[in-house]
């Protein structure tokens, strides 16, 4: 979708995946695309419906975790759009891990056993529990990768007052365990997430989207035992199979290497991994919906209106 115009607009932002128009200062209209980001890279093609699927699965989360904290969230009026307050971010996402799987393991598996500042207990297998979850932060870039930083480093910057930080933590920590027990009741674990904060003068708000597959990774609870003890791969539900697919054809997002192919089929095969999750994860069957760009705009502006009142 090329860049829209809407009354009162006073900026707009293209990030990897999501389009987002700021209105009068006060409100941010996010649009989720189809467009899909691995290692800090856009890849050259969409994949159908997948907008669809992070928007609903965050205003659902949202919806899920209002009694834990504030969150930006006003109203959904498009399937792919939603309309929230704007507020003035951290400039770090909250990374928090319930199991040693990823770059936690990659950090592991390399003879590190610390992370972000918090040590790493010996002698566990990839994709293990942690005995309590870690919040292992990262740096938001403007630009390149993300890179990570402890909490000591966080405050000492003051990239987050040491106040902030207790509550930054307090939130993470009560949301993770809050989209665990979601995930539980869909025979999911919820593995590793991340959450973004912002401020509305002296309130944190919970940002951006939660507990999607673009932010979240989720394994099948069903066989996880078995499947750890006889070193069996997990059976997950997250968007870390696209960057195997990636890493097996020798992409990393390195300079000199180019994005592999990506076929029909396999940008289908994509698109119903995103569905699946969405309908594992929600617990209902996707609806797609396919709106045109003047009825998207018509509702977003009709929205608008009512949420300025």
């Amino acid at each position: 979708m090329k860049s829209l115009q809407f009354p009162q607009q006073t900026n707009f932002y293209r990030g990897k995946v999501r389009d987002v128009y700021t209105i009068e200062d006060q409100w941010l209209v996010m649009i989720a695309s189809d467009r899909i980001s691995a290692f800090d890279v856009i890849l050259p093609r969409p994949i159908p419906y997948k907008g669809q699927v992070l928007n609903q699965i965050a205003a659902y989360m949202l919806q899920a975790t209002r009694d834990i904290c504030a969150n930006w969230l006003v109203s959904v009026p498009a399937p792919n759009v939603s309309i929230g307050k704007k507020c003035v971010p951290f400039k770090i996402e909250m990374v928090v891990r319930g199991n040693l799987t990823g770059h936690a393991w990659r950090t592991y598996a390399s003879g590190k056993r610390e992370l972000c500042g918090v040590p790493l207990p010996e002698g566990m297998k990839e994709n293990d529990f942690f005995p309590t979850p870690i919040i292992t932060p990262s740096t938001k870039a403007e630009a390149g990768h993300d890179e990570d930083i402890s909490k000591e480093q966080i405050i000492a910057t003051g990239l987050a007052t040491a106040e902030d930080w207790a509550v930054l933590e307090d939130y993470t920590l009560k949301l993770f365990a809050r989209g665990k027990e979601i995930a539980a009741k869909q025979g999911l674990i919820l593995v590793d997430t991340k959450y973004e904060f912002g401020k509305i003068g002296d309130t944190i708000y919970l940002m951006d989207e939660i507990h999607t597959p673009d932010s979240s990774r989720y394994f099948y609870a069903d066989g996880f035992g078995e499947r750890q003890k006889t070193g069996e791969r997990q059976q997950q539900l997250s968007k870390e199979f696209v960057r195997e697919w990636l890493i097996a054809n020798n992409f990393m997002g390195k300079e000199g290497q180019t994005v592999p192919e990506m076929s029909d089929e396999w940008i289908n095969t994509i698109s119903k991994r995103y569905i699946e999750l969405y309908e594992k994860v929600i617990g209902s069957t996707f609806q797609p919906q396919h709106l045109s760009e003047e009825e998207t705009v018509s509702r977003i502006v009709k929205e608008l209106e009512k949420v300025k009142g």
